[in-house]
């Protein structure tokens, strides 16, 4: 008895000096990381800070030296002029925007599981080639099919229309692959039991597949919606009448002009970013979630 006691003292003994030896590791590990992080949180919050600080700044203050990262006095005025300036339809752009992006994600999302779905379960010709192709797609700088897609959509008289954004983000190639490697670590027994009870291949799809990978599709769903939220580039080429316009093209229309109201400009951009970031924050840990489990499925 005494023999035991005194083995398990030795023991509790030794697990806190191997303790004490991993702490010092642990903490350089640790503080290497804050050191290697922390000028990238400061890259990315500064910014953002500024952007929050000029968006309450008197329109007189704007250029002041050195910035007044709390203003002094704070103001509303340049929210109440962004709203009520009737050149300026900021609430239509916000709408149009919020459109835009929730159509363009569901979109996205059910092309993306569908697509995914047929890649992992079923088989039909040239499968591998196809999804080799789309994978090498990834590789094409979108400059390249730039003009193209333009052409096409100008043909199909789709221009300043919503579905010349939508058509062309529908086919989400890493939403496919996403998706494709969640549906491989699906058991195929589940499947095989849902048919011998009668399912076909579309309700063991909706009704069985899909709420087993409920973490990716709400994954896919928030990179979609910010995409397409936060996208400048193929609105401000597809659209041309300013009621059509989304909010990005449209602070870009605010700084046109021979003087560009900082205040106005940095009012709607926060106007633009509030959504994206109370969006992410609510959904970061599905966002980290789908990221890391993406590597695990299809193993």
């Amino acid at each position: 008895m005494t023999s035991s006691i005194t083995e398990t003292a030795v023991a509790n003994l030794d697990a806190t000096k191997n303790k004490t030896r991993v702490r010092p590791k642990s903490l350089k590990r640790t503080l290497l990381m804050w050191l290697l992080f922390l000028p990238l949180v400061f890259v990315v919050i500064v910014p953002i800070i500024y952007m929050v600080s000029m968006a309450f700044t008197l329109e007189s203050n704007q250029l002041n030296f050195p910035i007044e990262w709390i203003p002094q006095p704070p103001t509303l005025s340049n929210f109440t002029h962004i709203f009520a300036d009737t050149t300026l339809p900021i609430v239509r752009w916000f709408a149009n925007s919020l459109i835009v992006s929730i159509v363009g994600t569901l979109f996205i999302v059910f092309l993306s599981t569908l697509s995914g779905y047929a890649f992992a379960r079923l088989e039909f010709p040239f499968k591998n080639l196809l999804f080799s192709l789309l994978i090498f797609s990834l590789m094409i700088p979108a400059a390249i099919t730039l003009i193209p897609v333009f052409l096409l959509l100008r043909d199909f008289t789709l221009l300043n229309t919503y579905q010349a954004i939508w058509l062309p983000a529908a086919a989400s190639v890493l939403g496919i692959f996403l998706m494709r490697q969640h549906f491989y670590a699906i058991p195929a027994e589940i499947e095989d039991a849902a048919r011998i009870d009668g399912a076909g291949r579309f309700r063991i799809y909706w009704q069985i597949c899909l709420p087993m990978v409920r973490g990716s599709m709400v994954a896919i769903f928030i990179f979609s919606f910010l995409l397409l939220w936060n996208d400048l580039f193929w609105p401000l080429i597809v659209l041309s009448e300013r009621s059509m316009l989304t909010l990005p093209v449209g602070l870009l229309v605010i700084q046109q002009g021979s003087y560009i109201q900082r205040g106005l400009a940095f009012a709607g951009a926060f106007i633009a970013s509030v959504p994206v970031l109370i969006f992410y924050a609510i959904f970061q840990r599905k966002i980290i979630a789908g990221i890391v489990t993406t590597g695990m499925a299809g193993q």
